[in-house]
């Protein structure tokens, strides 16, 4: 530990050089988006270390904290203004599927048949007088793996 702080004493922007490298590798590993902040602000106070700042290393510590909760909560804000929580996730298929039109692929039988939509041959649920197999039905809502459709 003394090698540290006398290592720290002589080169503090390596310290934090280091720190800013080591936070960026592990968001880069594992994409948790609350290392990549912290991983800038010790960046900055490396910059800051470097050109001949003074600051002594509880003012560097502290400038390392004002800066990475700053930065945080300023993207935080940032991301919820250019990603609402609102719209639908572009990831999840079955969540976009309501609504859309999809082709009967196997005749319903008491209610259960095959249907295709948006690239993919699913099971389907459908309530009253089911169409045969080409016509078109409406999917209302999703149950898991089970689609539920109406007759267009």
């Amino acid at each position: 530990m003394d090698a540290l702080i006398e290592f720290h004493g002589a080169q503090p922007f390596w310290i934090w050089l280091a720190l800013g490298v080591i936070l960026l590798a592990v968001e880069a590993a594992f994409s948790t988006e609350w290392l990549l902040w912290p991983a800038v602000a010790a960046g900055v106070v490396a910059v800051l270390t470097a050109i001949g700042l003074p600051l002594g290393f509880w003012g560097e510590v502290a400038l390392f904290g004002v800066l990475t909760g700053a930065s945080t909560l300023l993207s935080r804000r940032l991301i919820q203004k250019v990603n609402p929580s609102d719209f639908p996730d572009i990831n999840a298929r079955e969540g976009r599927l309501v609504g859309q039109r999809a082709q009967v692929v196997q005749a319903f039988v008491d209610g259960r048949g095959r249907v295709f939509v948006s690239g993919a041959e699913w099971s389907a649920e459908i309530e009253g007088a089911a169409p045969p197999a080409g016509e078109s039905v409406i999917v209302e809502s999703i149950d898991g793996a089970l689609l539920k459709v109406r007759a267009s």
